[in-house]
């Protein structure tokens, strides 16, 4: 399977039918959107892109949008939000947590951890797992990058708890493409421009 990531789009429409040429040139099975796709929930539809090109899409909110905006952006363009859900594609299990704990659409740290569980849990037999988060675990290199943006002590709870292969997140706009080695996973911030991941 080959993903493309990405996150903190912010409504640069432009950047995504980039993604889209993008994941469409290198084959890419599925598209993960990490959130912060749009700014202040304008109803600009982002992910028309994506759509025209008939491309699986899964996404999460950030904290830039509410949960009801992820879910309205998934329902008109044939997407998933896996906010609290998760899907599976032959042995490989993904899981995903949106929102962040900071901002105006912020959730505290039990929430991201139990959310991530309730999508883990449906997933937890399969031989490879994936993990999506718009917020990256704290202790990470990536939270160094920021003075402001922390990590968030849940989703380390839930790389901890549940081991997943891969973590993919966003956020940290310093961060785009920094990929490092958290416990047994391997966690990437995909950022704007979008990353090649072959599981």
């Amino acid at each position: 399977m080959r993903i493309l990531g990405a996150g903190d789009i912010h409504g640069d429409l432009f950047a995504v039918k980039e993604l889209a040429e993008k994941a469409e040139k290198n084959h890419a099975d599925l598209i993960i959107l990490c959130g912060d796709l749009q700014d202040d929930d304008s109803l600009d539809n982002i992910l028309q892109p994506f759509k025209d090109k008939n491309q699986k899409v899964l996404l999460i909110s950030g904290n830039h949008e509410s949960l009801a905006t992820a879910d309205f952006l998934a329902y008109i363009n044939k997407a998933k939000n896996l906010h609290g859900y998760s899907v599976r594609y032959e042995d490989v299990g993904i899981f995903g947590c949106g929102s962040a704990n900071i901002g105006i659409h912020s959730i505290s740290e039990t929430e991201i951890f139990d959310t991530l569980k309730k999508g883990f849990d449906k997933i937890s037999y399969l031989k490879k797992k994936i993990m999506m988060t718009h917020v990256h675990p704290t202790g990470s290199k990536m939270e160094k990058l920021s003075n402001f943006i922390k990590g968030s002590y849940g989703v380390l709870k839930a790389v901890k708890d549940f081991k997943p292969d891969i973590l993919l997140c966003s956020h940290v706009h310093e961060a785009e493409g920094l990929e490092e080695q958290l416990e047994n996973t391997r966690v990437i911030n995909v950022g704007k421009h979008g990353k090649i991941i072959d599981i």
